[in-house]
């Protein structure tokens, strides 16, 4: 235990004696001599009145002295220092959003997907990007929940109505619907410093409805996932293959996901945001202990506990010595 001011007990022991020595140089009061005194004092009614008078004098000094030792104490603002080493979770989380015209009708419900899903996380860094025929960055990773449930809010809002800036800067590029330019970009948002530290998980909303000539298939930003660790789980609102071909929207989306580690769910599963998160969750066995933190706890309920007990004996005392 540390005193953060400790030239306090200095200065409350100098006052007390400082009072202490004013008292005995006081003046004394005048007395009057009284005739056969000696016949009351002698009496041992008188002598054992007298003696447990001075006992409760003598505690009630006692308990005094505890109580301005134990408020100077509090005063002087005990402390403790510890050293804590936080536990931080590793894992980076980017959702995301295809924004193209074939998902217009979807786009709203997977913002709300998206927020139960940010709802569901507790210490991993969120971001999002949505895209078209480019893409853009809505926030950049953050483990600031209030921020990313506001920007989700206003992306849901924003997918609601179809119209205002959300979606500027999503038609840059020469096509629609370019969805492994879209992936590959979203891939990229992950900071390379973190590489082999954070597990990265994509969560990818899309129909895999392609229009026009991306440059990344795929199959190529799938391979550039697995080649950077980065698991995506794919969500797909329509999931309207016609037939079991290999070739087909939803299947060629399902084993690009499969492909690096992570899974497939349909927007209207129930299980697709516990899903979503049991996965992402299962991708990190421990985390791990960030640098030490220097911690400092105030502990004054000691000194004021005693206090406050020699306190109420000075008033029990006070009330006994009551004539």
């Amino acid at each position: 235990m540390e005193l953060s001011y400790w030239w306090i007990l200095p200065l409350a022991a100098a006052a007390v004696t400082i009072t202490a020595w004013l008292y005995r140089r006081r003046r004394p009061q005048g007395t009057r001599p009284i005739a056969h005194g000696g016949r009351l004092t002698d009496l041992p009614e008188y002598q054992k009145a007298l003696r447990r008078h001075r006992t409760r004098l003598a505690l009630a000094v006692v308990l005094g002295a505890v109580f301005l030792a134990a408020t100077a104490t509090a005063a002087a603002r005990p402390i403790q220092r510890t050293t804590e080493q936080p536990e931080i979770r590793n894992r980076d989380i980017v959702l995301c959003l295809d924004v193209s015209g074939s998902m217009t009708s979807t786009d709203a419900a997977i913002a709300a997907v998206f927020e139960d899903l940010a709802k569901e996380f507790d210490g991993e860094r969120i971001g999002m990007v949505i895209f078209d025929s480019s893409s853009v960055q809505l926030f950049p990773l953050t483990d600031d929940y209030q921020f990313a449930a506001e920007q989700l809010t206003q992306a849901k809002e924003a997918l609601d109505s179809g119209t205002g800036s959300f979606f500027d800067g999503t038609w840059n590029g020469e096509g629609s619907s370019l969805i492994g330019d879209g992936l590959a970009s979203c891939i990229q948002s992950f900071p390379d410093t973190d590489a082999g530290e954070r597990s990265r998980s994509v969560v990818l909303a899309t129909d895999n409805f392609l229009s026009g000539e991306p440059i990344f298939t795929l199959d190529e930003a799938a391979a550039l996932a697995a080649g950077k660790n980065v698991k995506v789980y794919a969500l797909n609102p329509g999931d309207m293959d016609y037939g079991e071909q290999p070739e087909q929207p939803g299947a060629q989306l399902r084993a690009a996901a499969e492909r690096t580690g992570g899974s497939y769910f349909t927007l209207d599963s129930p299980t697709a945001v516990p899903g979503i998160v049991q996965k992402v969750q299962e991708t990190e066995a421990t985390s791990y202990l960030a640098a030490p933190q220097a911690v400092v706890a105030d502990t004054p309920a000691w000194p004021l506990g005693i206090a406050l007990l020699a306190g109420s004996g000075m008033l029990l005392l006070g009330w006994r010595l009551e004539p």
